[in-house]
């Protein structure tokens, strides 16, 4: 995530069992779940849990995707001991995965069995790195100036908050433009989008900014303006297939900065529109939330660290920001977490 994003006003929400699939293993995903009898695999297969606890077949307790006696009898031959052990590794999800494919069920079946139907067929993961200065601190000894009547003081103190936090991000500029197309079904990278910015405003990166983000001035001399590079967005979801109508698709940021306040500021300031698909968007740190139950105060390291998961590449570059991010939701998506829409209509 860009060094802009601060904390931009996101509520913290409860956890809600409607994010979760409904079958049982799927439900009880950040809980334990029982150990199940072998009975229960002549209807529906509950077995095959990760180190959470969750079913790694929960698509197949659903009416959508469930086995005939002849598959489920075939799956248990091949899955074997795999089937009832509460494994304490999640690769035994993808050894369970790699053992259906290997039998013939195919590889659709066998990425099947990983992972509950999601609401959408892609999941675009988005993370902008935007222009930066190191932040002014203030001599300890000095104190603001405050207002002579306390009730103006409240009256007006958000909207003069709302003010310069527009006021400053309007300074900023996008640098780093990175996509990934995430599967919904397999939850894999398909295909990337990624770009450096060339600034405008203020072309001349800051030394401060080189250093959080890893981008040297070489690196956006010479590159697309950002009205460039939205064109070039849009040719690619064409060519991805993304603006097809009957495709369902939605981007992923680690937070409401990059496209509440950061793209929709700078396009104001620029002139430029903002395409519909840009409009909506899945906040990841609501969805950990929802997921984990507790708030990742430190965006991507602290969901990393909930996670039992190793950090990809450097913090703050756009690229592997957005790689962590995906990471996180197949994990999340493992353990039976239903991704849904978290920003409000505009």
């Amino acid at each position: 995530m860009s060094a802009g994003e601060r904390a931009f006003g996101e509520k913290k929400p409860r956890p809600t069992a409607a994010h979760w699939s409904k079958g049982p293993a799927a439900g009880s995903a950040v809980g334990h779940s029982a150990r199940p009898s072998a009975a229960s695999v002549g209807v529906r297969v509950r077995g095959v849990l990760d180190a959470s606890g969750c079913s790694m077949l929960a698509p197949l307790q659903t009416g959508a995707a469930r086995f005939s006696s002849y598959l489920l009898s075939r799956a248990r031959k091949v899955l074997g001991s795999h089937l009832f052990s509460p494994c304490g590794v999640p690769e035994f999800c993808s050894i369970s995965t790699r053992k259906l494919a290997a039998h013939g069920f195919g590889a659709s079946m066998a990425a099947m069995v990983s992972f509950p139907p999601q609401r959408y067929h892609y999941f675009l993961v988005l993370d902008f790195e935007a222009t930066c200065d190191k932040p002014q601190i203030h001599p300890q000894g000095q104190k603001r100036k405050k207002f002579k009547w306390k009730q103006e003081r409240l009256r007006f103190g958000m909207r003069m908050n709302c003010q310069k936090r527009q006021q400053k991000d309007q300074n900023k500029e996008i640098i780093e433009f990175p996509i990934l197309k995430l599967n919904g079904r397999t939850m894999e990278i398909e295909s990337t989008f990624h770009m450096y910015v060339q600034p405008v405003v203020h072309p001349q990166l800051t030394p401060f900014c080189t250093e959080l983000t890893g981008i040297i001035q070489a690196m956006v001399d010479g590159q697309p303006s950002l009205q460039q590079v939205l064109e070039r967005v849009d040719e690619w979801m064409a060519k991805e297939g993304l603006l097809d109508p009957n495709v369902k698709s939605i981007f992923v940021t680690c937070g409401d900065w990059d496209l509440k306040v950061m793209l929709p500021g700078q396009c104001q300031y620029l002139g430029l529109p903002v395409a519909d698909y840009f409009k909506q968007w899945i906040n990841l740190k609501k969805a950990y939330s929802f997921a984990m139950g507790c708030w990742p105060k430190n965006g991507l390291l602290d969901m990393n660290k909930g996670l039992s998961l190793q950090h990809i590449g450097r913090p703050h570059s756009g690229i592997d920001d957005c790689k962590n991010i995906a990471n996180i939701m197949k994990t999340l998506a493992y353990r039976g977490f239903i991704f849904k829409q978290t920003s409000k209509p505009f």
